[in-house]
């Protein structure tokens, strides 16, 4: 068997899952069908079917494409000193993900249907692993002392709240209710909660 017939069906699905992403991209969820996908990747709506079983199987692997886009983004933080600063440059790099594959975003979490072919949602394991990247940088921030010490699981589902929170309303517009809402809302939100998460003073 030559490594051409190996990598042949590998290579349909990712052109299939990342045409997906390009069509949810540019034109929304609204623009997505069997027959649109197989026209953008080159190749029959049967290979659709046969790769992802339904269009919900679709909607599922465009899911989790989005959490591995994610996962990219948050891993090209660099770790520094301050582990504090590296948490905020983390939500910077999550918010800029949003940002930039918003319709990915919102059918990462369920708030699109694609065009209600539903689905069972993106990986489990490749979704915890982008949240274990926040749990990481909480439990260092909580070894350097910067942070109190308690369950870094649990701090981090505060931290992820709160930015996700800001971000789905930036996505949808609803953030202009102040000037500045980077700055007067995100990322004062986001100190709060670390200030409020410090250790008290010797």
């Amino acid at each position: 068997m030559s490594s051409a017939s190996v990598s042949g069906p590998v290579d349909v699905r990712a052109r299939l899952i990342e045409e997906a992403a390009r069509i949810l991209g540019e034109e929304g969820p609204s623009a997505l069908s069997a027959r649109r996908l197989a026209g953008a990747a080159g190749t029959s709506t049967m290979a659709v079917y046969t790769h992802f079983g339904s269009m919900a199987g679709v909607a599922d692997a465009v899911a989790t494409e989005g959490f591995r886009r994610l996962i990219d983004h948050v891993d090209e933080v660099r770790t520094t000193d301050d582990p504090i600063a590296d948490l905020r440059a983390m939500a910077a790099a999550y918010r800029a993900n949003a940002l930039e594959n918003r319709h990915l975003y919102l059918v990462m979490f369920g708030a699109v249907s694609l065009g209600g072919f539903g689905g069972h949602g993106a990986d489990r394991e490749v979704s915890a692993e982008a949240f274990g990247q926040l749990v990481a940088g909480i439990a260092r921030a909580m070894e350097a002392g910067r942070l109190r010490d308690g369950d870094p699981a649990a701090v981090a589902a505060q931290f992820w709240s709160a930015l996700h929170g800001y971000v789905m309303l930036e996505l949808a517009g609803m953030d202009q209710v102040v000037t500045d809402p980077e700055h007067t809302v995100l990322w004062q939100m986001l100190g709060n909660l670390l200030s409020a998460l410090a250790p008290p003073p010797r």
